[in-house]
């Protein structure tokens, strides 16, 4: 019976786990994402979540408790660093694991993990798309955006003769 057991195995013994689980975590608070199994993942959020957590306080004790799960000091001096500045205000949630499809050899299903404040390319798609967003009337809007429109327009005409000017 597997009663009270909430937690992977990942078919390794206890030692086994505790040292790939630390590589992982260290590898991904240094490379900010990493591509793994969808179950090593799994237990890599849940492994990874309270150390990003505990780094947002900068202590000796602090350091010292995730050192002793990550038992790398790059890892942790990055953790602390610069992680921890870019999740400061961020309640949770320090992860995101992407489904990538299946691996060509055993059609184990694969994932990638990474730190959601890393990724520059989603966040500010999500940013952009809050801000074109409205509310309300747009007749009252479409004729205060056309001239600013036409002023884009002349700007770069006035740089081009600049540039001629220059150039004689």
């Amino acid at each position: 019976m597997r009663h009270g057991k909430k937690f992977n195995h990942l078919g390794r013994t206890a030692s086994h786990r505790k040292a790939m689980l630390s590589n992982m975590a260290a590898s991904l608070i240094t490379h900010k994402r990493i591509n793994t199994t969808l179950a090593k993942a799994k237990e890599l959020k849940k492994y990874v979540e309270p150390l990003v957590t505990r780094s947002k306080t900068d202590s000796t004790h602090n350091r010292r408790m995730v050192f002793s799960y990550l038992q790398d000091k790059d890892a942790v001096t990055e953790l602390f660093r610069e992680v921890s500045v870019k999740v400061a205000d961020r309640p949770g949630g320090y992860t995101r694991i992407i489904k990538t499809g299946t691996r060509l050899g055993d059609n184990a299903e694969m994932a990638m993990i990474e730190l959601v404040d890393f990724n520059e390319i989603y966040t500010n798609a999500k940013k952009e798309a809050k801000k074109s967003t409205r509310r309300g009337r747009a007749k009252a809007a479409a004729p205060a955006a056309a001239p600013v429109a036409e002023a884009v327009v002349e700007a770069p005409e006035v740089a081009e003769n600049n540039e001629t000017n220059d150039a004689e």
